[in-house]
């Protein structure tokens, strides 16, 4: 039986194989390097990541994806299976600096991302699929409609780069708007 995307959960499955392909170059995994998924959902991004390192970590709050997720990698996949915005990242970096990548949910996005800021001392990098309408806001300087305070409190913090935008028909389901990846590289002292 086919997992039914669930709209608590803000479920929005990437399924186009060029867009999976486009978001795993600019991610450009390497063996070695400490990997973390925030919601890997039907494993899409998962299973392209996966070839081009041995394991990664994975946080998933679904329980059924999560059991789908265990019995298909084993001990390839490190999942946590938990709400995301309660999981502390630090013990999963303990063995070096993280690259955070994911397809987040639109509806815990911005909550999300002000939560992370609290770890960007122990993370690489962070690559994720948000609604188009966030990244604009996050991108945003100075002067634009769009610049606000989600995007002055990462920019201090971050290097932002929005890196391509994603039609919806790329989902299964498809969201009502576009979406886009972004690339956010931890300042090594926030801005002024």
């Amino acid at each position: 039986m086919a997992h039914v995307a669930r709209k608590r959960f803000g479920q929005h499955f990437l399924a186009d194989r060029s867009v999976i392909q486009a978001i795993v170059a600019a991610i450009d995994p390497k063996p070695g390097e400490r990997i973390v998924e925030i919601g890997p959902g039907l494993a899409a991004l998962t299973d392209a990541l996966l070839q081009r390192v041995p394991s990664l970590g994975a946080i998933e709050i679904d329980r059924d994806l999560a059991a789908a997720l265990r019995r298909r990698y084993g001990e390839r996949l490190q999942l946590v299976q938990a709400d995301v915005l309660d999981v502390d990242l630090r013990p999963l970096a303990a063995d070096g600096p993280l690259r955070l990548v994911g397809n987040l949910p639109y509806n815990i996005s911005s909550p999300l991302l002000v939560r992370l800021l609290e770890f960007r001392d122990c993370v690489l990098d962070q690559h994720f699929m948000l609604q188009k309408e966030v990244v604009d806001r996050i991108v945003a300087g100075p002067g634009s409609t769009a610049y606000g305070r989600l995007g002055v409190l990462l920019q201090a913090c971050y290097e932002v780069e929005s890196l391509f935008v994603v039609p919806p028909q790329a989902f299964d389901p498809p969201p009502k708007v576009d979406s886009s990846v972004i690339r956010m590289l931890p300042r090594a002292r926030p801005a002024q």
